[in-house]
Order: structure tokens, then C-alpha cells, then sequence
């Protein structure tokens, strides 16, 4: 292109970034986990999930950024109209001083409203629950994946296990007969 040249805005070389992103309506971005609760799609049939914000200190970022949290006993509560993230184990952050937070201390949410009148209704139904599912960051924000679920009885869990057992063998018969193909 010589300059002084009109180029219509459409054959124009797209900028990257966030600012593209926003302007293009790209939603996402890339995520990168921090912290997965396994034990959550294991003891519970996950029905619906929700991406939240997380209130974090300065400190919390520091450590999440570091790669070290825990969800296992983790669980959300909807309190006063407000989502709260219960016994997410953050630990401190090593070269914090006294401004350090506390290691499970409870966390809120952010949601919109609506999401949040849906969440505390379903959770009040018997057998629900809101669990997390995934701390990461996204866009350099931190978020919660978090799910309405329902407790599995022991046999659902057996026969989620026996499922995967299943799939697992069946993909190891097909890859060993794909390469037996190959090498014939």
C-alpha cells in the first residue's frame, strides 16, 4: 500500500487485543485453570453451570497466579440476595506481609441478578446444591466455573465409573486395530 492511498475498512489488517476483541464482539478468551474440583463431577450430576467473578485481595490474585488453590470442600451459598464462595482454600501468598488474607475465608461472587434469583431457587429444591467446578483466569480476571447439582447415589457413581471403563477400552481396541492396520 502507498500512502495517501484510500483502503476500504473491511481489507484493513485487524489489530489484536482485547480493544479487537471488544470492538469485533469476539466473546472468550483464553482460559487458564487455576484449580478443578474432580470430586465435585464425581459425587454430583451436574445440571446447569454459571461463569462468576470472583472479590478477591491482592494477595488471592498473587496466589492464584502462582497455580495453588484447593476446591475440594468448597460450596456456594446464596445469602441476602448475594452469592457467596464458601471453604475455597486460597493459601497465602508467601511474600505477603500483613496485609495477607486468610485462607478460607468466604468470597462473593459476582452475578447478575437474574442468575442469582434462578441459582437460589433451584438450590432450595431438595437434593440441590451449588458446587465450584473450576478457579482460572480469563482475560487476566479471575472467575469461578460453579454448577447447580444433585447428590449421585453410590450406584449412579458405579455406573458413571463403568461408563468411562467402557469408553476407555472400546478406544484402546479401536487404536490397537488402527495400528495393527498400519503396520500390515
Amino acid at each position: 500500500m502507498s500512502k495517501g492511498m484510500y483502503v476500504p475498512k473491511e481489507s484493513q489488517p485487524k489489530q489484536g487485543g482485547a480493544a479487537a476483541k471488544a470492538r469485533d464482539g469476539e466473546k472468550g478468551g483464553k482460559r487458564k485453570i487455576v484449580a478443578q474440583n474432580k470430586k465435585a463431577r464425581h459425587d454430583y450430576a451436574i445440571i446447569d453451570t454459571y461463569e462468576a467473578g470472583l472479590v478477591l485481595t491482592g494477595t488471592e490474585v498473587k496466589s492464584l497466579r502462582q497455580g495453588r488453590a484447593s476446591l475440594v470442600d468448597g460450596f456456594v451459598q446464596v445469602d441476602g440476595g448475594e452469592a457467596w464462595l464458601h471453604n475455597a482454600h486460597i493459601p497465602e501468598y508467601a511474600q505477603g506481609t500483613w496485609t495477607n488474607h486468610s485462607a478460607r475465608r468466604k468470597r462473593k461472587l459476582l452475578l447478575h441478578r437474574a442468575g442469582i434469583d434462578k441459582l437460589s431457587v433451584k438450590a432450595d429444591e431438595t437434593g440441590h446444591t451449588i458446587v465450584p467446578l473450576a478457579l482460572y483466569f480469563k482475560d487476566g480476571r479471575a472467575k469461578a466455573e460453579i454448577a447447580l447439582a444433585r447428590g449421585k447415589k453410590e450406584y449412579d457413581k458405579r455406573q458413571t465409573l463403568r461408563e468411562q471403563q467402557d469408553r476407555r477400552e472400546s478406544d484402546r481396541a479401536i487404536a490397537a486395530a488402527k495400528r495393527r492396520q498400519r503396520g500390515a
